[in-house]
């Protein structure tokens, strides 16, 4: 039996990357997983994954952009289960990268409806569901780039600097209701993501992968073990924090 055997945990953007790894992980240490993200498919395979290894899951589709699916997300959550335990806010795109000159106001919406609209509606349904809980945790997922600035990434970055600062507030709102909500901050990491964002060159991977003092990019699984800590009675006094899993790099 795990330490979170009878946690209910939620996590969106579920169908690859951190997200599948994630669900994974805290379904190990024994959480009933609910896995959303906007491809069935997708979110189904990572519940396929996890029931073969002997976990509780189920998928919900849902478009975090949308607050009509957040709420019933978090719903059947709720009536599947019986309640909410954790919740991992992971949905999110790398889209507007480039020049700031050459963004658009579309790429603009794109890009914060999906990384701070979407984590702003998690989190307004999420915390009456562990406050009717009785407490709970929420982790949600920014970057490095939410704590320095990236070149030809000024959009992204802003969203995931956005993240953090709704996380320190909300962290405050909710801290003596035994509600503690953090963020993970990644380095880059080798997901979907990551090949979609260089384009597939390897020129640009290399350039990511020297910026890190280790000498590589991160695998999800390593991301999914800090959100799992994160989530763990062991860091029952941790909230409002930001937890750089970078293999150094803003350490420079």
């Amino acid at each position: 039996m795990g330490f979170l055997t009878e946690k209910v945990a939620l996590v969106t953007g579920g169908g690859s990357g951190i997200g599948r790894a994630t669900a994974q992980a805290l379904a190990r240490e024994g959480a009933r997983v609910v896995v959303s993200g906007r491809r069935k498919p997708a979110i189904e395979e990572t519940v396929q994954l996890i029931r073969a290894a002997g976990g509780e899951a189920i998928p919900v589709a849902a478009d975090v952009t949308r607050e009509e699916d957040v709420a019933q997300l978090v719903a059947i959550t709720v009536q599947t289960y019986g309640g909410l335990d954790i919740a991992f806010n992971n949905a999110g795109t790398e889209a507007g990268m480039g020049p700031i000159a050459s963004s658009t106001a579309a790429d603009f919406d794109t890009v914060f409806d999906a990384n701070v609209r979407g984590t702003w509606h998690a989190l307004k349904h999420e915390i009456p569901a562990l406050r009717t809980r009785g407490g709970g945790v929420v982790i949600n997922n920014s970057s490095v780039a939410g704590v320095i600035g990236l070149p030809n990434m000024s959009l992204y970055a802003a969203t995931k600097h956005a993240v953090i600062g709704l996380t320190k507030a909300v962290a405050l709102e909710v801290a003596q209701e035994g509600i503690r909500v953090n963020v993970v901050a990644p380095g880059v990491v080798e997901t979907p993501m990551f090949e979609r964002a260089t384009g597939g060159l390897e020129e640009v991977k290399a350039r990511l992968i020297s910026a890190h003092p280790v000498g590589r990019l991160a695998q999800p699984e390593e991301i999914a073990e800090a959100v799992v800590w994160l989530a763990s009675p062991g860091a029952s006094f941790v909230t409002g924090h930001t937890l750089l899993v970078d293999g150094g790099l803003t350490a420079h």
